[in-house]
């Protein structure tokens, strides 16, 4: 891969990141309710699920789904139910109020956070559509294919873990003095699952 290709793949990762979207909002939930540090997890749970994207697109599966109205259905249904599911669990879970303002994170929960990563990212046909579309313009068929797959997908996840912690999760900080009260965290629980329901209604509609 070329620098100057190189240099316009990272320029597209970092307005990738950027755009609000599930992972954005899974990102600050996690930050919000378990604290900055702890929303490392799902992130690199969201990584997870891009690599997994990415792979799916290179053994030519992702073209499959894009063509297929029944699969790409399926897979857009399971992705906005599962975003539901987390929405509707999120306004109706009772607030876990820390001294500080954020709950304790255990080894469980950050597994828990991983796994609600990757789904958050993995449920998303548009993902593989988008990274079927993306994918081409950086790979040459040419050249060996894995050390550029190696630089392409490092690029895309080393950009959006910074994006995701240092902005989105660090963003999510400044609502934490909400997450000291009963009443501010349900609010903030309502605002955060009504958000996860409002993409799932656009994974629908807009398509």
């Amino acid at each position: 891969m070329t620098l100057a290709l190189w240099i316009s793949l990272l320029g597209a990762s970092i307005v990738i990141s950027f755009t609000p979207g599930a992972g954005a909002i899974n990102t600050m939930t996690n930050a919000m309710r378990l604290g900055f540090r702890s929303s490392i997890w799902g992130i690199l749970g969201q990584q997870i699920a891009l690599l997994i994207h990415v792979i799916i697109v290179a053994a030519g599966v992702g073209l499959l789904v894009a063509s297929s109205p029944a699969i790409f259905a399926m897979v857009r249904y399971a992705g906005a139910a599962y975003l539901v599911y987390l929405g509707i669990r999120m306004i109706l879970s009772k607030p876990d109020v820390a001294s500080d303002g954020t709950t304790q994170s255990s080894a469980v929960g950050r597994w828990a956070m991983v796994r609600r990563g990757i789904l958050v990212n993995l449920l998303n046909p548009k993902a593989i559509v988008f990274f079927l579309a993306f994918t081409p313009q950086f790979i040459r068929p040419d050249e060996p294919l894995l050390p550029q797959y190696s630089i392409y997908i490092g690029t895309i996840i080393f950009v959006d873990i910074l994006v995701m912690w240092f902005f989105f999760a660090a963003t999510a900080r400044t609502f934490q003095r909400f997450t000291a009260t009963v009443r501010g965290a349900k609010i903030l629980n309502l605002v955060f699952g009504t958000l996860f329901i409002f993409v799932a209604a656009l994974l629908l509609f807009l398509h």
